[in-house]
């Protein structure tokens, strides 16, 4: 009977505990200053003893609005360096770019997709060597919501003349992906851009691939040709989460945090705070906006 009247006050006092709420966590967060200089330490006053503590800087790739953010509005850009050589110069070098081009290099799969041809934005050699190509922006061929690979690739095309067919050399090839707030972050090179050839016309003059340059040599006396030459597919609206930095949990405690900013800019922090208990959880945000200057 005793034991029986023990268990009845346990069971009371769990359901007791059970319907008792979590407790929002509490913390309040002060600065010396709301405008530094880029390089200076700035020190948060952090007044509560909240269980976590998550903080998010507000610099790109650590903003809380985008912690559950897969994909954005990037943009990709390219650049390269040309040389044409040998015979009449014309303009026979082409810059191409496809979005629902599947991969397949071949000339039935590569006949079967959209290229758009936007050799009009470029500067290509006209006999100069290492002539720039201008940054080119492709954010049209990008789609946030219908994320797909972009491709580029440059298209070859001369016939038999006879003062002989072009020579053409892509010197270097540089593709990023820029976000919205500019920060430019390297997808390919010359060398990591996966080019595949495609020959269509005169298989005995096709692109040459090395890690350093592409090369479509001159030829005489040989029948027309047409030879591409393709990146591999370019993701630019993927992307990771942005995250923040842990700095506490229930077992420790932190009364200040020093944390330097090295570009000017104005900065949303944000200060993710927890309560965790066994019945439930309760999740709150301190938000304060610094200027670097």
């Amino acid at each position: 009977m005793r034991n029986s009247f023990y268990i009845l006050i346990a069971v009371i006092t769990l359901a007791a505990c059970a319907k008792e709420k979590v407790k929002d966590p509490e913390l309040e967060i002060s600065t010396d200053a709301l405008t530094y200089k880029a390089g200076d330490t700035v020190t948060f006053l952090l007044t509560g003893n909240p269980d976590n503590i998550t903080f998010y800087s507000g610099e790109p790739g650590h903003k809380y609005e985008y912690r559950n953010r897969t994909t954005a509005n990037n943009d990709l850009q390219i650049d390269f360096k040309t040389l044409v050589q040998f015979g009449m110069i014309r303009e026979n070098l082409q810059l191409m770019v496809s979005n629902n081009f599947n991969g397949i290099t071949d000339t039935t799969n590569v006949k079967a997709a959209t290229w758009t041809d936007i050799s009009d934005r470029a500067v290509f050699s006209t006999g100069q060597d290492n002539t720039p190509s201008g940054v080119l922006s492709l954010k049209e061929f990008t789609n946030q919501e219908h994320p797909s690979l972009i491709y580029v690739a440059f298209r070859y095309t001369d016939y038999d003349k006879p003062q002989g067919q072009n020579r053409w050399v892509v010197r270097t090839f540089t593709a990023n992906n820029v976000s919205e707030d500019s920060v430019v972050s390297p997808l390919a090179t010359m060398a990591t851009a996966g080019w595949k050839v495609v020959d269509f016309k005169n298989p005995g003059y096709v692109w040459s691939i090395t890690t350093a340059q592409l090369l479509m040599p001159s030829s005489k006396n040989t029948g027309d040709n047409e030879d591409w030459v393709i990146s591999k597919g370019f993701d630019v609206t993927s992307v990771s989460p942005d995250a923040g930095v842990a700095l506490k949990n229930i077992s420790t405690t932190l009364p200040s945090y020093k944390y330097v900013y090295t570009k000017p800019g104005t900065y949303k922090i944000t200060f993710e705070i927890s309560s965790v208990r066994y019945n439930g959880a309760r999740r709150l945000t301190k938000e304060l906006t610094l200027t670097i200057i």
